[in-house]
C-alpha cells in the first residue's frame, strides 16, 4: 500500500490539470492515476488522424443504450482511455462558450463560478481575452493550413446572411475555428500540463491502472483500490481522493464504492456508503446532426492519405494533417426572440459519415448543426458492481420535443448554406442522407444521421441545493476527503466546446482545494519548481 496526500483518478484534462497544480507545492505528494497507456501513439500528435483512434485500445467505445428519438440505434461515445484523456483523442477545438454560461454556473453553485469568477482562469489558460495580458498555458492558435472548400462555406454562409463572427465570440455569425495545436501537431493537457509538472518529485503518474473502488473508512474517503492487469494495489489519500475520471467514469466509480442511488444500488448487491440518488442523474450533451454532400472536384480531406500529404506533414508539419477535421463554425438562433443563439453549426471539409468509425473514401463535406442548449436529460447508471463491466449510458436524446425542434431548424439552415454560392457549385449528390432533400432529409437525419459531438456533462452537478452531488467546492455530499473535478460536475452545459471549460473548472478547482483565491502569477507556469528533481512514472 502507498501513501500520498493527494490520489487524482484519471490523467484527463481536468486530471492533467489537477496534478500540475497541486504539485506545485513540494511539501505534498501526489498520485495520478490512469486506466490507459502512455500518450505516445503517433496518431494523437498528428491532428487529422484523431478518428482512426476510435474503438481502438486507446478509447473506452461506450455505446449508450438504444435512443427511441434516434431510430433505436445505439449511438458511439467514444472517451480517451490513455494520457491525456479525451484532450488526447478530440478534434483540439477551442470553443469557450458564453459569459451568460458560465453565470449560469454561478446561479447554480454561487459565486464563485460566475463568469466574473472565471474569466480570468481563461486568460491563464488559453493566453489574453481582448486587452488583457500573459500568456496561457494551453496554446490555441490559428489552422495551420485550411482547406479551399471551408473557405467556400464562409463564403456560402456570408451570402445567406451571417456576418463573419469576432474572435471568441458566441453571436450569429461564422468563422474559422481555433485549435490547441503547436506546429501543426495536438497540444493535448498532458503536453500543456502534465509533461512539464513531471519533472517534479512529488508528482507520480501511474498508467495501466484501473480504479475499481474508493476505500471509505466510514464515510470518509481513504484511498482507492486498483488493478494493472492482475496485480490488485491500493493507493492511501492523507489529504483527498479526487475523482477526474468524465462525466462516464467518475459517476461509474462513485456508483460501485457504495455513492449513489442507494435502491438501486442495494439491488446490485453494492453496499451504500451515501444514499444520494442525483449521482450518475443530469446527463446532458450536445447532439448533432446534418447533411453529407459529395464533391465535384477530390480536393477534401480525404487528400490527407496521400503519399504527398503524409510527406508535407513530416517534412513541414503542414498540409491536410494539420486539419482538426472540423475547420469552420458558426452561432445560430433557432428564433429570432432569442438572446443567445441556441444553435451552432459546424463544418467539416470531409464526409463525415457513420459517426466518424469507417469513414467512406469518397470525397465530400459535412454541414451539421448542434443543440447547444438541450433540454432533454439522461443518466449514468452501473448495471453491475463489476468494475470491468459498461456502465448504462442513457443521454434521453430529443426526449423532450422542444430539442427536435431546434435541431431540425438547424439542419434546414444547414441545406441553405450547402445551396448558396460559391459552395453550391463544388457540390454533387447528396451522401447522408442519401437520395432525399427537403422536410424528408431533415426527419431522415435527425433519426438517422445524428450523433454525440462528444460533450457529455452534468453526472456529478456542482450545487448549493442541498440535493446536488457537489458542494460549490467539488465536495462529494454525505462523505468527507471526497471531491469530483471534471465535466460531470458542469451544472449547466455551455454554449461551446466542453474540453475549455473542463480545463476553466479543474483550474478554479485547484486553488479551491489549495485555499488560494484566484489565478496568481506564481501559478501560472506548470513547469514552476521542476528543479526538484524526477517525478516518476509507471507505464502499464
Amino acid at each position: 500500500m502507498e501513501r500520498f496526500d493527494y490520489v487524482i483518478v484519471g490523467a484527463g484534462s481536468a486530471g492533467c490539470v489537477l496534478a500540475a497544480r497541486l504539485s506545485e507545492d513540494r511539501r505534498t505528494s501526489v498520485l495520478l492515476i490512469e486506466a490507459g497507456p502512455p500518450d505516445r501513439h503517433v496518431f494523437i500528435h498528428v491532428p487529422a488522424a484523431f478518428p482512426r483512434l476510435f474503438d481502438s485500445h486507446l478509447d473506452w467505445g461506450y455505446r449508450t443504450t438504444p435512443q427511441r428519438a434516434l431510430g433505436d440505434r445505439q449511438i458511439f461515445w467514444p472517451r480517451g482511455r490513455v494520457v491525456g484523456g479525451s484532450s488526447s483523442l478530440n478534434a483540439m477545438l477551442w470553443v469557450p462558450g458564453a459569459p451568460a454560461d458560465y453565470d449560469a454556473w454561478g446561479a447554480a453553485a454561487g459565486p464563485q463560478w460566475t463568469w466574473a469568477s472565471l474569466a480570468p482562469y481563461l486568460r491563464r489558460v488559453a493566453g489574453p481575452l481582448p486587452g488583457a495580458a500573459a500568456p496561457g498555458m494551453l496554446p490555441v492558435s490559428a489552422q495551420v493550413e485550411p482547406n479551399a472548400l471551408t473557405r467556400l462555406f464562409l463564403q456560402a454562409a456570408r451570402s445567406v446572411g451571417l456576418p463573419a463572427l469576432a474572435d471568441g465570440a458566441v453571436d450569429e455569425g461564422v468563422a474559422e475555428l481555433r485549435v490547441n495545436q503547436v506546429n501543426g501537431r495536438r497540444a493535448s493537457a498532458a503536453d500543456a500540463y502534465l509533461r512539464p509538472a513531471l519533472r517534479r518529485a512529488n508528482l507520480t503518474l501511474r498508467t495501466g491502472a484501473h480504479v475499481h473502488r474508493i476505500l471509505f473508512e466510514g464515510r470518509r474517503a481513504g484511498g482507492v483500490a486498483y488493478h494493472r492487469g492482475r496485480h490488485l494495489a491500493e493507493a492511501t489519500a492523507a489529504r483527498e481522493v479526487i475523482l477526474c475520471a468524465g462525466a462516464i467514469g467518475s459517476p461509474a466509480l462513485l456508483q460501485r464504492s457504495g455513492v449513489g442511488d442507494g435502491t438501486h444500488l442495494g439491488r446490485l448487491g453494492v453496499e451504500v456508503v451515501a444514499d444520494r440518488p442525483a449521482v450518475g442523474s443530469g446527463l446532458t450533451d450536445h447532439l448533432v446532426s446534418g447533411i453529407a454532400r459529395a464533391t465535384r472536384r477530390p480536393i477534401s480531406l480525404l487528400r490527407a492519405q496521400s503519399p504527398s500529404a503524409l510527406l508535407r506533414y513530416a517534412l513541414a508539419r503542414r498540409g491536410p494533417l494539420t486539419s482538426p477535421v472540423a475547420e469552420g463554425y458558426g452561432y445560430l438562433r433557432s428564433r429570432r426572440d432569442l438572446e443567445l443563439p441556441d444553435l451552432e453549426i459546424v463544418f467539416l471539409p470531409v464526409a463525415f459519415l457513420n459517426e466518424g468509425l469507417n469513414l467512406p473514401r469518397v470525397h465530400g463535406v459535412s454541414l451539421a448543426a448542434v443543440l447547444l442548449k438541450p433540454a432533454s436529460r439522461g443518466e449514468v447508471r452501473i448495471a453491475s458492481g463489476d468494475p470491468d463491466a459498461a456502465p448504462l449510458i442513457d443521454p434521453s436524446y430529443l426526449s423532450d420535443a422542444r430539442d427536435a425542434a431546434v435541431l431540425a431548424e438547424g439542419i434546414r439552415r444547414c441545406q441553405r448554406i450547402l445551396s448558396a454560392p460559391p459552395l453550391a457549385g463544388e457540390l454533387a449528390e447528396a451522401l447522408q442522407p442519401a437520395g432525399l432533400d427537403g422536410e424528408e432529409a431533415v426527419a431522415a437525419a435527425l433519426a438517422g444521421a445524428s450523433q454525440t459531438i462528444y460533450h457529455p456533462t452534468g453526472t456529478c452537478a456542482l450545487g448549493t441545493d442541498a440535493r446536488a452531488v457537489l458542494d460549490p467546492d467539488c465536495r462529494v455530499r454525505g462523505t468527507q476527503g471526497l471531491r469530483v473535478v471534471d465535466a460531470s460536475a458542469i451544472p449547466e452545459i455551455p454554449r461551446g466546446h466542453t474540453h475549455a471549460a473542463t480545463v476553466v473548472l479543474a483550474e478554479r478547482a485547484a486553488d479551491l482545494i489549495l485555499g488560494r483565491s484566484g489565478p496568481s502569477a506564481g501559478s501560472r507556469d506548470a513547469d514552476a519548481g521542476a528543479e526538484t528533481g524526477p517525478g516518476r512514472a509507471s507505464a502499464g
